[in-house]
C-alpha cells in the first residue's frame, strides 16, 4: 500500500482489515428479509446448495430455481446504477479489480446454472426498500418456473 493511500483511509490497515473480516456471506440481512418472505408467501426452499455453481442463496429443488441476493457493492459492475454501488476512494485500482473478477464470476455461475437447466433470478440489496415490487417480483418468478 502506498503512503498517501494510507493517509487517505481513516482507520488503520489492521482495523480495516478486521472489519473486512467481519463481513458475512450467508444470513446477512437482506438475505434473511427475502428468506422471511419467501416462507411467508408459502414457499419451502433449500440454503447453499454447495453442489450448484456460485452456492446459491436460496434454492428451489423441485422448481430447479435459484434466487442470489447481491450487495450492491460488492457486485456492483452488474449493478451499475445504484447509488449504494459506488467504489471506495482508497486503493481505487484494488477494488476495481476485485469488484471486476466478482462480476465475471457471477456472470459465470449464472451461466453454468443455465445449462444444467436451472432458472436464475437475482435480486439486489436496494430493491428491499420496496416490499410490494419485491413480493410481486418473487411470486412472478415462483409461479413461472417449473
Amino acid at each position: 500500500m502506498l503512503f498517501s493511500e494510507y493517509i487517505l483511509d481513516r482507520i488503520s490497515p489492521a482495523k480495516r482489515s478486521a472489519n473486512m473480516a467481519r463481513i458475512r456471506s450467508q444470513n446477512t440481512r437482506p438475505e434473511m428479509t427475502v428468506r422471511r418472505l419467501i416462507h411467508s408467501l408459502g414457499y419451502r426452499y433449500r440454503l447453499h446448495v454447495a453442489q450448484l455453481p456460485g452456492r446459491p442463496d436460496i434454492v428451489f429443488s423441485r422448481k430447479k430455481a435459484v434466487i442470489f441476493i447481491n450487495g450492491c457493492f460488492w457486485h456492483q459492475h452488474g449493478h451499475p446504477d445504484c447509488t449504494k454501488s459506488s467504489i471506495p476512494k482508497t486503493r481505487h485500482e484494488f477494488w476495481n479489480a476485485k469488484l471486476q473478477r466478482n462480476s465475471e464470476r457471477d456472470a459465470a455461475n449464472y451461466r453454468k446454472l443455465d445449462a444444467l437447466g436451472w432458472t436464475t433470478l437475482v435480486i439486489w440489496e436496494c430493491e428491499l426498500n420496496e416490499e410490494d415490487s419485491l413480493v410481486l417480483k418473487l411470486t412472478t418468478f415462483l409461479r413461472e418456473t417449473k
